[in-house]
């Protein structure tokens, strides 16, 4: 009956990815997991962690005893956040790492800082967002999207595998959107360069080839002993999504969640003992569909044609060594 109850809220989409759907499952799960001692002893670093969702699950990783790393754009907002996270977990360990995700120089740059202050990273929870309201291109030329949530992500990630080979065990997790089920895989124009642009749009693209690639990357990165999950948070009210989308934020207040409702499943993924079934779709704890309408199915080799693309656009070997 909760299983069918569970299945009943997501596929009605509204009561799944509010407040409602959170707590009523939340039921069901084991009490006290994860342990307040999880990340003992380990690093953990989260994109974007200035705020919303990524702060969340970063303070959520120093108060389970992690370092916690956090990569900002905004070394500014990035140090408030800092300060904030040690307010709330006082004597945790929180650094800055300053990385625009969407630069390729930048995330270079990041890794080799990286390198030098940590000799493993157990967790990387890619979380870094963008919704614009109008086509922008990084200084490669890639679409702003692509380059935040794809490109991005998968440079970040090959440069920094041998840290995560290090750890024995180390986790991955891509936040992404609910929003991807309406949108096909974009095989044609990832570079949104045809039709009349909608931030929207790319940014539920761009999250529904985030998921199509984390079996890949999964397969890439097995032989490290690195894992790789992708979750969506339900509709969660943060100060970007009230920015970008006021109308839908405005009307769903009373029923969105809270940023630490919407963290739960990639602090879980990240802690959980043993490890979770890698290579998945998770919300609310629990592995979901990555499709509910016909026409966002693909065949594999649309699938492998713009993982290669995507690959080569990041400058990542097809074949790593």
């Amino acid at each position: 009956m909760i299983r069918t109850v569970d299945t009943l809220l997501d596929r009605a989409i509204v009561p799944g990815y509010t407040r409602l759907g959170y707590h009523l499952r939340k039921v069901c799960w084991t009490r006290d997991d994860p342990p307040t001692d999880a990340l003992d002893g380990k690093t953990a670093l989260v994109t974007g962690a200035n705020s919303g969702i990524g702060k969340s699950i970063a303070t959520r990783f120093a108060g389970l005893g992690a370092r916690t790393v956090l990569a900002v754009r905004d070394p500014g907002r990035g140090e408030r956040a800092r300060r904030e996270i040690l307010d709330a977990v006082p004597g945790a360990e929180v650094e800055l790492a300053v990385c625009d995700i969407s630069e390729p120089a930048s995330v270079d740059t990041c890794v080799r800082t990286l390198a030098e202050r940590h000799e493993a990273l157990d967790v990387l929870v890619h979380n870094a967002g963008v919704l614009p309201t109008d086509r922008a291109e990084n200084s490669a030329g890639n679409e702003l999207t692509l380059a935040t949530h794809v490109l991005g992500p998968l440079r970040f990630t090959d440069r920094l595998t041998p840290l995560l080979a290090a750890s024995g065990d180390a986790r991955i997790i891509f936040v992404a959107s609910g929003g991807m089920y309406a949108q096909p895989l974009p095989v044609d124009d990832p570079q949104y360069r045809g039709g009349d642009y909608r931030g929207a749009t790319a940014y539920a693209r761009t999250k529904r080839i985030q998921v199509a690639f984390g079996p890949l990357l999964d397969g890439r990165l097995a032989d490290h002993g690195v894992s790789v999950h992708s979750m969506h948070p339900g509709w969660v009210d943060t100060p970007g999504i009230t920015a970008a989308l006021p109308r839908f934020s405005s009307a769903l207040r009373p029923a969105m969640r809270t940023a630490d409702e919407g963290a739960d499943t990639a602090v879980w993924l990240a802690t959980t003992d043993p490890a979770p079934l890698s290579g998945h779709f998770w919300h609310d704890r629990r592995i979901r569909d990555e499709h509910y309408l016909r026409n966002t199915r693909y065949p594999e080799s649309e699938l492998l044609s713009l993982w290669e693309y995507c690959l080569a656009e990041a400058e990542v070997a097809l074949h790593p060594h």
